[in-house]
This record gives structure tokens, C-alpha cells and sequence, in this order.
């Protein structure tokens, strides 16, 4: 795409702000200064990878320019889902500053030559969209150099993405569902640095359960291991199945679930009220 600037210094500020193409090239035409960004042919030959976006932060890159690994694996196209926080439109670029739940980035989205003098769609804040973008590093800062952009409309599409973006971490650091032994590094793809090297009860590996639950209060490890010896649904234990087996108060209980909903033991299901074991 090339990128009209009305003089040089202008065109040095847009440099600096476009997050690193892959290549510049700047030329003079009838006193007008443009800007020409190009990106490698390589990445088109990348796949579209749900992350989240500390996964994008705790990217590696072993030189300058190299591509990003993610667990292991050249990454450069990626998506995310978040919750814009602020929005900063400028003449040639639109930058957002987008919040996941796992951490925040800028995602900069490019706005071509022949509609930076018309109307361009930009997101409010506290608006939810999914970007599709490519990993870039400038001034020692990640961002997203975003190929599309479109509003989230419905949230199950927010549980859905981390639900995806989990499926495809645990695949490539732990093998596919149903084999023992996968090798992985320990890495989290979340805020709390907590990876899983084991699976939850009931499937021959109570590791999980034992590292969770050994600093939780007692109150914490009784109500797991009830709903753990207690058959039930996809639905879970509601709370008044919960208060009167194990001589809890509603308060405890909540306080209980709230405890285990932290280590990533249990989910709530139908309401904020039942809950369910999250097994691995």
C-alpha cells in the first residue's frame, strides 16, 4: 500500500508509528512524499492461529526480523478477540488499544489511500472485535498490524476464541487428546504462569488436583472433592446441593467457589450459582 505524506517530517512520523512492515520505500512525486509498505510473501503461506494476547506478548523471536514461535511453532498470522479500551484515528492509521483478559496491545489498522478522505469504520470503546493480524515488534514493543477488523456481536464468540486458543495450545505442547507423555514447557497462555502438566480426575492422573488444590483452604478442597465423588450432569452442583452435605454456609460455599474458580479447578455452568469440575 502507499501512503501519501505531505512532508518529509510527516512521513518520518508515520514510519514511525506504521509497527513495522516488512519493507519501507519513500519517493518523492510532484512535491508529494509517499510511503510504500510491503509485507514478505512468506507470511501468506501462514496459518490464521487463535492466540490470546500474552501468547503474542511472550512470543519469541531469536534475531531481529525472524519469525515469532509460539510453543515451539513459527507464528505470524494470528487472531484475537478483546475489548477495545481506547481508540486513537489518525490521517493514514487507526490504533486500538485491545484488552483480552490475559493482557493488553496495540492493534493498528492501516486505512488505504483512497478512503483516508472518506468516512472509516472505527470501533467505540468498550466495544468487543476480532482482529486478524500479523505479529510485529517495534521500538521493543509488540503490536498487531491488523488485516481486518470486525465488531464482536455475540459474547459467546469472546468464550469461544479462549476455548479455541486453549484446544490449540494443549495440542502442540501436549499432543492430541488421548495421549500420555506429551512433552511440553511448562509455558501458560494465561495471566496466572499456571501450565497444565496434568490431566483431572477420572482420567488416571490426579497431579492436576493435587498441585491446585494444595493451597486452597479447607473449605475449598471439601467442596471439590464433593462434586468430584458426586455423580451429576453436565449442569453441575448448584449451591443448595452443596450447603447442606457438607454443613456450609451459602457465604462459605461462595467463597469456596470462588477459590476453586481461580485455580481453574471448577466453571460455572447454567448461573453463577452451579458449578462444574473443568477437566482437562
Amino acid at each position: 500500500m502507499s501512503l501519501a505524506a505531505s512532508s518529509p517530517a510527516h512521513s518520518r512520523a508515520v514510519k514511525a508509528t506504521e509497527g513495522g512492515c516488512d519493507a519501507t520505500t519513500r519517493t518523492k512525486s510532484n512535491g508529494t512524499y509517499h510511503l510504500t509498505c510491503s509485507f514478505k510473501k512468506d507470511f501468506q503461506n501462514q496459518t490464521l492461529r487463535p492466540v490470546t494476547i500474552k501468547q503474542i506478548l511472550d512470543a519469541e523471536e531469536t534475531y531481529s526480523d525472524a519469525k515469532f514461535t509460539i510453543d515451539n511453532e513459527p507464528t505470524s498470522q494470528v487472531t484475537i478477540v478483546g475489548q477495545v479500551l481506547r481508540a486513537s484515528p489518525g490521517t493514514t492509521i487507526v490504533t486500538y488499544r485491545v484488552d483480552d483478559g490475559t493482557g493488553q496491545i496495540d492493534v493498528q489498522r492501516w486505512i488505504p489511500p483512497d478512503k483516508q478522505d472518506q468516512p472509516f469504520e472505527t470501533f467505540e470503546a468498550d466495544s468487543f472485535i476480532r482482529v486478524h493480524g500479523i505479529i510485529k515488534a517495534s521500538s521493543n514493543r509488540r503490536a498487531l498490524n491488523a488485516d481486518s477488523i470486525r465488531q464482536v456481536t455475540d459474547f459467546n464468540e469472546v468464550n469461544y476464541h479462549m476455548l479455541e486458543a486453549t484446544y490449540v495450545h494443549l495440542q502442540l505442547t501436549r499432543g492430541p487428546a488421548g495421549q500420555n507423555g506429551a512433552a511440553g514447557d511448562g509455558d501458560s497462555m494465561f495471566v496466572d504462569g499456571g501450565g497444565y502438566s496434568n490431566t483431572a480426575p477420572g482420567s488416571g492422573n490426579a497431579g492436576l488436583v493435587s498441585n491446585k488444590l494444595s493451597g486452597c483452604s479447607a473449605g475449598a478442597k471439601k467442596m471439590f472433592n464433593l462434586m468430584n465423588n458426586t455423580p451429576g450432569g453436565n449442569e453441575g452442583m448448584n449451591l443448595h446441593m452443596i450447603t447442606s452435605p457438607l454443613g456450609m454456609s451459602s457465604r462459605e460455599v461462595l467463597a469456596a467457589a470462588d477459590e476453586l474458580l481461580g485455580q481453574g479447578l471448577v466453571y460455572t455452568t447454567v448461573d453463577d450459582e452451579t458449578w462444574a469440575i473443568l477437566e482437562y
